[in-house]
C-alpha cells in the first residue's frame, strides 16, 4: 500500500467499530470477530491501493469482511454459543428513555440479540447491515454481491422471521 501510514490508522479508527460489530453479528464470538476484523484490515493493507473510488472504501471493507467470513466458515463449519458477557458487549448503545429502566432495556437488548442470533446467517447478516450499520439496499447488494431485488426480498423475509420469533417468544413467557 503506498498510502500514508497515518491515513491507514485514520481508516482503522473510523471503521473498526462498525466492522467489528458486523463481524460479531456473523461470527457470534468476540475473538473470532476481532480476528476477522483485523484480517480485513490486513487485506486492505495489501490490496487497498487498488480501490479506485476512495468514497467506496467503507463498502469495500464490509464486502471484504463478508467474503473472508464466508471463506473461513466454509472451511470450518462450526457454531459458537453466545455467553452473557459477549451479549452485553455487542448490545447496541442507546440512550435510555423515560419509559424503560436501564435494566429492562438491557434485558430487551439481550433478548433481541438472542433471537437475532438464532436466525439463519443470511438473515442475520442482512438485518445487521440494514439496521445496525444503516447501509442502503444498494450498498448491501454490493457487499453481499447479490441483486438489489434479492436484498429487498431477503430483508423482507428476515424481518418477518425476526418478528415471528419475537412473537413466539412473547407468547411463551
Amino acid at each position: 500500500m503506498s498510502a500514508d501510514p497515518g491515513d491507514f490508522q485514520n481508516l482503522v479508527d473510523l471503521h473498526y467499530k462498525d466492522l467489528f460489530r458486523f463481524a460479531y453479528s456473523l461470527c457470534r464470538n468476540a475473538d473470532d470477530a476481532a480476528d476477522l476484523t483485523q484480517q480485513t484490515f490486513v487485506i486492505y493493507a495489501e490490496k487497498g491501493g487498488d480501490v479506485r473510488d476512495r468514497a467506496k472504501i467503507k463498502s469495500w471493507l464490509f464486502t471484504t469482511l463478508y467474503r473472508e467470513f464466508l471463506r473461513l466458515s466454509s472451511s470450518a463449519k462450526r457454531l459458537v454459543s453466545l455467553e452473557e458477557s459477549e451479549l452485553e458487549a455487542a448490545a447496541p448503545v442507546e440512550a435510555p428513555t423515560a419509559a424503560a429502566s436501564d435494566g429492562q432495556r438491557l434485558v430487551e437488548q439481550q433478548e433481541l440479540l438472542e433471537v437475532l442470533n438464532s436466525l439463519d446467517e443470511s438473515y442475520r447478516s442482512i438485518l445487521s447491515l440494514f439496521y445496525l450499520k444503516q447501509h442502503s439496499y444498494k450498498e448491501i447488494a454490493e457487499i453481499l454481491r447479490t441483486p438489489i431485488g434479492t436484498v429487498m426480498s431477503r430483508l423482507s423475509r428476515a424481518k418477518q422471521a425476526l418478528r415471528s420469533r419475537l412473537e413466539k417468544r412473547s407468547w411463551s413467557e
